[in-house]
C-alpha cells in the first residue's frame, strides 16, 4: 500500500496534482492542494487503481510538495525525508 500527502508549506497551487489525479487531490479555501480521502493526513491508503495517477501527480509537481510513501504520514509530510 502507498500513502500520499501534500506539503502545504511548499505548495504553489499550480494545479498539476488535480490534473493528474483529480480523484486524490483538490484545493482548500486558501488555494492549497490537499489529499481528498483523508483531509491531507496521509493516513488512508491510495486505492491500487489510483497509484499510477498519484505517481504522475508527484512527478508533475514543480514544488515537490506531493509526497508518497509505503507507510502512513500521520499528518507530517516531512516524516520520510532523509
Amino acid at each position: 500500500m502507498k500513502y500520499t500527502i501534500v506539503d502545504q508549506s511548499t505548495c504553489i497551487a499550480c494545479g498539476a496534482c488535480s490534473v493528474h489525479a483529480p480523484d486524490l487531490f483538490d484545493y482548500n479555501d486558501e488555494g492549497l492542494a490537499f489529499t481528498i480521502r483523508d483531509n491531507n493526513t496521509g493516513t488512508v491508503p491510495i486505492p491500487a487503481n489510483l497509484e499510477e495517477d498519484a505517481i504522475d501527480a508527484e512527478q508533475a509537481c514543480p514544488s515537490l510538495s506531493i509526497k508518497i510513501a509505503d507507510h502512513p504520514f500521520h499528518g507530517n509530510p516531512l516524516q520520510y525525508n532523509s
